[in-house]
């Protein structure tokens, strides 16, 4: 079986949901160029808990985690299968540590991506949860605990934000007006992600403006599993680079096998 890939996507404003931008066209991109998983596990940065934990519905409902936002975004629904065989595969990875929950849907971290890669809502989902008690590096250990996932046919999918202040969200403009250092965080840890200094990521908060950029780490944590999973002859390949409503980063990219 074919070695799946491993992504890190960026997601924002749930406008984005029912946009045709640069961002939202680089996830159909994704979906249309890149092999068939049997599964996706999406790593959530709307899922915090104490503990880790595995959805294992059959039938994922669509949870609309987001306010105040146009009437027809909570009109979309993405019906997708749940994956709990592949989420029990997932659990043993890890001996047990992490916990079914068979009543979890999906959030918009997951959803309101895979509505633009897989618009079919064909391929099977599961998301897992943040441990609220874990540690950077506990984070990107859990991660490497993935590494065999690859060769099952899952696609592990980190969802979430290098640069994340919603406090300083300019909520009427997407594009445009993008905070100085918002720009300069997301380039300086673009450059130590292309650098391979896994190190300096995990310990970012002593990274220049880090304290604006990412003033809590659950949107920056889903990232850190992705990077966990990069091996010696992948290659890396940033497939959005946007900046969304001024302090969001909407930074993606791809981990594969050299080609």
């Amino acid at each position: 079986m074919m070695k799946m890939p491993v992504l890190f996507i960026g997601h924002g404003s749930p406008i984005n949901i029912v946009s045709d931008n640069s961002y939202t066209q680089s996830l159909t991109m994704l979906g249309r160029t890149l092999p068939e998983p049997q599964a996706v596990l999406v790593i959530s940065a709307h899922w915090q808990t104490r503990s880790t934990y595995i959805s294992c519905s059959k039938k994922p409902t669509t949870i609309y985690d987001f306010y105040g936002f146009p009437e027809e975004l909570y009109q979309v629904t993405y019906n997708c299968p749940g994956a709990p065989e592949k989420a029990s595969l997932v659990q043993a990875l890890t001996n047990g540590k992490i916990l079914g929950d068979y009543e979890r849907g999906l959030d918009h971290a997951a959803w309101s991506v895979l509505k633009h890669m897989y618009p079919d809502a064909n391929i099977p989902v599961m998301e897992m949860s943040l441990d609220v008690m874990k540690s950077p590096q506990d984070h990107y250990e859990m991660g490497k605990k993935f590494t065999a996932l690859r060769n099952e046919g899952i696609l592990i999918l980190g969802s979430g934000n290098m640069v994340h202040n919603l406090s300083k969200v300019n909520f009427a403009q997407l594009y445009g007006d993008e905070y100085p250092w918002a720009v300069q965080c997301d380039s300086n840890m673009a450059e130590l992600i292309v650098k391979g200094d896994h190190a300096s990521l995990i310990d970012y908060q002593q990274l220049p403006n880090a304290k604006l950029a990412i003033p809590t780490n659950e949107h920056y944590l889903p990232m850190l599993y992705a990077l966990a999973l990069q091996e010696e002859n992948d290659t890396l390949e940033f497939t959005c680079t946007d900046m969304q409503n001024g302090s969001i980063s909407m930074r993606s990219f791809i981990i594969d096998e050299r080609k």
